[in-house]
């Protein structure tokens, strides 16, 4: 018998013969923005998420790009899935891995269309390096309480066993929807997401890289490890 675990990332994901529960706590509102813009001439335009190129798709043709680059390899698949060539992706899938590797020409001007809850590490951190960087505030998160209450009763009912998190957003609209229930089984990739879990008081395991299949190798280790 396998574990029941419960992801709560936007994109789905599957593995086989594993019991997976897609429940997202995560919603998006699209923003209107500033379509002037998109006249320029860009360098670099930077998806962080499959959701910032899903949102900016309808942009693109009218947009005048060099390279795309890319935080993550969903986003880049992603990309590729739709012929968008991805001419950079870091090998460490967070803000400070794609600081630490990313080079361009200075003064290279570089689009950046986030979610306006993204962190501004990415956005204050190419500026520094001396490139023209244009943020664009292209969707907002907002709690998915149907499927927070719905994870919610599956923690009462004793019908769930680990819980995994991709975002610090998910983590904070999980518990602060709800007062304490007994579960210790968190998940989270990358430290900023297990930062956020420690805020609130409650422990998790990382996983070894910061991706979906990482943290749920991860996670049926940890399940193994307590079954002995």
């Amino acid at each position: 018998m396998r574990p029941v675990i419960v992801m709560t990332q936007t994109s789905e994901f599957n593995k086989e013969d594993t019991c997976i529960l897609h429940k997202p706590f995560i919603d998006v509102e699209p923003l209107s923005f500033d379509l002037n813009l998109l006249d320029v001439n860009y360098d670099w335009l930077i998806f962080s998420s499959k959701n910032a190129v899903k949102y900016f798709r309808p942009y693109l043709s009218k947009l005048n790009i060099q390279n795309i680059a890319v935080i993550g390899e969903k986003t880049a698949d992603y990309c590729k899935s739709l012929g968008l060539e991805v001419s950079f992706c870091p090998t460490d899938f967070s803000q400070e891995g794609f600081l630490e590797e990313f080079e361009a020409i200075k003064g290279s001007r570089i689009l950046l269309p986030s979610s306006a809850a993204a962190r501004i590490l990415l956005q204050n951190g190419l500026k520094k390096r001396g490139y023209l960087v244009r943020k664009i505030d292209l969707y907002e998160p907002v709690p998915h309480t149907v499927n927070i209450n719905e994870v919610l009763n599956l923690i009462v009912e004793n019908k769930v066993d680990a819980i995994t998190f991709a975002s610090s957003s998910a983590v904070r609209y999980f518990f602060e929807s709800h007062q304490y229930i007994p579960f210790d089984n968190y998940f989270a990739i990358g430290q900023q997401t297990l930062d956020t879990l420690k805020a609130f008081n409650v422990q998790g395991t990382m996983s070894e890289t910061q991706t979906l299949e990482s943290l749920v190798q991860k996670t049926l280790e940890s399940w193994e490890n307590n079954a002995i």
